[in-house]
């Protein structure tokens, strides 16, 4: 069946080649101009589709070929841009990257599965005639993949715009969409993740400001349209299965509390979506301006940065204190990452100790270096609440933090056996306390559906608990 989405994948030959700070200026004016868009990341990634739902005025959804399968990323996209004049969707890496040789999971197979054009930024700082040697290397690496179109990064002056311009239309017969001028530094910062968050930026509307004029100025946005308009057909096969209607409960549903601020915000939408399906009612909670935790049937606690809020963790005492005493009532958590920090005992941050929520004994001590970066394959090998025995779970973790036992490390079990990535040590990760459960992994819910299920079955019965109680 045909379906028709006009779309673009931005693409590059490496990473910090500015895809995203391109995808957010394209994304901004687009829309200025009355479109609507919607945007896509692939990969694991929280900071860039942040930028982009904000720019866009709409969740930014995360296409991950590890995480889901091919269904669930058609549906996702199909589902997601149905609403769309444009679906724009950002790259990682270089675009034939993957996880091994055969460039597994790369963003050049994400293209030729949702049959998009590529847009390929290319930095050509001192060169000319090479540029299109190496755009001509990329065409004939993976013929099937459509390079559509080309944008210049970093040129120095007309006449080598101009010289590379000319070899591109002889050599590759692409269009140049855009050539975008050496300038000094920009108004996004960088930290270890990438872009620093909007969330923590004073001037975000300067910076987008600034995107969307770069892009004004440089980019042929008629030609970005027609090459999106052009490939707009997508053949597709549509008998995947149907999605599972909403539930809605007789009574008051359950009751799940997400906290939600400049401390803890790495979730993906699917995975609070997959919470509301279910049934259950989302409440947002601020950590360090909330001074009394809610009366809630479970608490989800998602990654983020508390070592940039730590002092204002620390301070709000009274909310520490009364999660901690709801924790030890029992309190279904699911905590990923940020989340598993929060419920330490300190946060070690150089020469500062800040205390916080003291649920799990230990400390997390912020590193230099990344001490987990990547995708995760975890085994569970203990029951638990939330997870089959002997199911296979695939993530991904990005931490600096190490943590550091105050106790025996056998003190509180552990769920998770690590075949792939970090966790706590290499060897196990899935910390869990009675009903609470914290790991360094996160999910994402479309393609670990038992998560949603687990999770809501421990709030139906805590709610349970409280009704019989009263």
């Amino acid at each position: 069946m045909k379906i028709y989405r006009p779309r673009i994948l931005i693409a590059a030959l490496r990473g910090g080649a500015g895809k995203t700070v391109v995808t957010l200026g394209l994304c901004g004016i687009l829309r200025d101009k009355g479109l609507n868009i919607a945007s896509f990341k692939k990969g694991p990634d929280f900071i860039d589709p942040g930028w982009l739902s904000l720019v866009c005025g709409s969740d930014c959804r995360n296409l991950d070929q590890f995480l889901m399968n091919e269904r669930q990323i058609l549906r996702s996209f199909l589902t997601n841009s149905s609403h769309a004049d444009l679906a724009l969707i950002e790259g990682n890496r270089g675009i034939f990257d993957g996880l091994d040789l055969a460039g597994t999971f790369s963003t050049a197979n994400l293209a030729k599965l949702l049959q998009a054009p590529v847009i390929l930024i290319v930095d050509v700082t001192m060169a000319t005639r090479t540029i299109a040697a190496t755009i001509k290397g990329c065409q004939g690496f993976d013929p099937g993949l459509n390079i559509a179109g080309v944008i210049l990064n970093r040129v120095a002056g007309k006449r080598q715009e101009n010289l590379i311009r000319s070899c591109i239309d002889t050599f590759c017969e692409l269009p140049v969409v855009g050539a975008i001028p050496k300038f000094g530094a920009t108004p996004f910062p960088e930290r270890h993740m990438g872009l620093v968050p909007h969330q923590e930026q004073e001037e975000v509307r300067e910076s987008v400001s600034w995107a969307k004029k770069l892009i004004q100025d440089h980019v042929d946005l008629a030609r970005v349209l027609e090459i999106a308009e052009k490939h707009g057909d997508m053949d597709v096969d549509l008998d995947f299965d149907e999605e599972a209607p909403h539930i809605t409960f007789q009574g008051s549903p359950p009751r799940i509390g997400v906290l939600r601020d400049n401390a803890f915000w790495f979730y993906y939408p699917e995975n609070l979506e997959a919470l509301k399906k279910l049934g259950a009612e989302i409440v947002e909670i601020d950590s360090t301006r909330s001074h009394k935790f809610p009366s809630l049937d479970a608490l989800y606690i998602g990654g983020g940065f508390p070592e940039t809020q730590a002092r204002q963790l620390a301070e709000n005492i009274s909310f520490r204190e009364s999660l901690l005493n709801e924790i030890d009532r029992g309190l279904p958590v699911y905590a990923e990452c940020g989340g598993l920090m929060y419920l330490g005992e300190n946060l070690i941050v150089g020469d500062n100790s800040y205390p916080m929520v003291g649920a799990l004994p230990m400390d997390f001590v912020l590193e230099s270096k990344p001490q987990g970066h990547g995708y995760t394959i975890l085994e569970a090998v203990d029951e638990n609440p939330y997870y089959p025995k002997g199911e296979i779970i695939k993530g991904h973790e990005f931490h600096y933090s190490r943590p550091v036992f105050s106790g025996s490390e056998d003190e509180i079990p552990t769920v998770f056996k690590v075949l792939r990535g970090r966790g706590l040590d290499g060897r196990r990760d899935g910390l869990i306390k009675k009903n609470l459960f914290a790991t360094y992994t996160h999910i994402h819910a479309s393609g670990t559906p038992m998560w949603a299920k687990g999770f809501l079955r421990m709030a139906l019965l805590n709610m349970a608990e409280g009704i019989k109680r009263k």
